[in-house]
């Protein structure tokens, strides 16, 4: 059976970080325009999207909250490797595109789920995609975010993030989505964690979310912006829609399971393009940026840089 006292109170901590993230982008951002959508699902369960645009900062993104329900389908059965028959899960998201292409996009998710067999586990974690790759900046993110696993004895730090290195990589491309950060899925899944630390985890992490990306962005809000930045900002932007479509098991999972379509696609950009074979010039910021991308599906040891 699903556990429901404790599915309702981590909806209840979810539904809290959201609304508390919200107002810390709003604070940092200052011109936000916050477009709410509830909503609901057939098959049980519902949502709180809230799309977040025309900020001084942030462009376009949004911090969704869902609570969803229902049986355990086929695809979810092979895609789970369960032969539960009801699931409960529910989380909050949020993905942010700057105006700024000095400014790097940013992913963060927590999330629960369980089955009436039992089972239950969290996933989640933060990742950092900058458009031009500044070795201090990736150093100074990955610092913030080691900060926040030491403060949780089940949160290994070194292990989420070469699971980020390894799940951030965009095969088809030889290229790393971004600089990584921590990825983590699974957690309990095998007995051996306990529930209220991985909880304690994943509401620590969720409502660091904003603090971690004002000390990345503020910097650089207001850098001056070329015609080649922004080409360059939306081939990057292309690449980041590639691996969401292409690549990112939340998204197939949300799609697979019946989700809101247009609450699960909030995280691509509003404009992106692809131009044919581009090629940076040698020794330009873009071309530097493509090599800090290439270094492979393992990563980059940002404390050692």
């Amino acid at each position: 059976m699903i556990d429901q006292p404790f599915l309702d109170r981590v909806e209840s901590i979810f539904r809290t970080v959201q609304d508390a993230q919200i107002e810390a982008l709003r604070a940092f951002d200052g011109a936000l325009t916050v477009t709410r959508d509830l909503w609901d699902r057939p098959e049980g369960g519902g949502g709180d999207t809230r799309i977040l645009t025309e900020g001084r900062v942030i462009e376009k993104g949004g911090m969704n909250f869902s609570a969803v329900q229902g049986d355990v389908t086929e695809a979810l059965k092979q895609q789970l490797g369960t032969e539960a028959t009801r699931f409960a899960a529910t989380g909050v998201s949020s993905v942010l595109h700057p105006h700024n292409p000095h400014v790097p996009i940013i992913h963060m998710n927590v999330r629960y789920f369980a089955l009436d067999d039992g089972t239950w586990w969290f996933g989640g974690g933060i990742d950092l995609t900058p458009h031009y790759i500044l070795p201090e900046e990736a150093r100074a993110f990955h610092a913030d975010l080691s900060t926040i696993c030491g403060r949780h004895a089940i949160a290994d730090h070194p292990a989420f993030k070469a699971w980020a290195d390894r799940y951030f990589f965009i095969p088809h491309r030889g290229e790393s989505r971004g600089v990584g950060g921590i990825f983590f899925d699974h957690m309990g899944r095998r007995g051996d964690v306990d529930r209220e630390d991985a909880l304690a985890f994943c509401h620590d992490l969720a409502g660091s979310y904003a603090a971690v990306y004002r000390s990345r962005a503020e910097p650089f809000a207001d850098v001056p912006v070329s015609q080649e930045d922004l080409h360059w900002q939306g081939l990057r932007r292309g690449r980041y829609v590639e691996f969401n479509l292409v690549h990112d098991r939340g998204t197939r999972f949300g799609l697979v399971s019946g989700g809101r379509t247009e609450s699960i696609l909030m995280s691509l950009p509003a404009r992106a393009h692809w131009t044919y074979d581009h090629q940076p010039s040698e020794g330009s910021p873009q071309a530097v940026t493509l090599e800090w991308l290439k270094k492979g599906q393992e990563g980059v040891d940002w404390s050692a840089q």
